[in-house]
């Protein structure tokens, strides 16, 4: 199964922003929808946003719609996850994994899970 390599985690204060990538080696994203996750220390694993393979649909969780801005450039293999006003419950684990659905009704991860990215915000 494909597993994806992401980056750009970091330690920000409160109202900051960081910019998340989301690619593998060798590999073509651009037949794949993509999701970014998220585990929060002692909490389940939840659904951030999703993009269509194009990028003309995108779905966010309502917990960060209108903070965070999922992207992808298909010419360099590469989704993105802008997320500026950050939040202290924003710190977590960000994944990103191809999906077999992202529609406003469920979001399908089928891929393997990778490392992720450590966000942490804090002052």
């Amino acid at each position: 199964q494909l597993q994806l390599v992401e980056s750009g985690g970091g330690l920000v204060q409160p109202g900051g922003s960081l910019r998340l990538s989301c690619g593998a080696s060798g590999v073509t994203l651009d037949s794949y929808a993509i999701g970014w996750f998220r585990q929060a220390p002692g909490k389940e694993r939840e659904g951030v946003s999703c993009i269509s393979t194009t990028g003309s649909y995108t779905n966010y969780a309502s917990s960060v719609k209108g903070r965070f801005t999922i992207s992808r450039d298909n010419a360099n293999h590469t989704v993105y996850l802008r997320m500026n006003n950050l939040k202290l419950e924003d710190t977590a684990v960000y994944y990103c994994i191809p999906l077999a659905l992202c529609t406003n009704t469920g979001w399908v991860p089928e891929g393997s899970w990778g490392q992720g990215t450590q966000v942490t915000v804090s002052s």
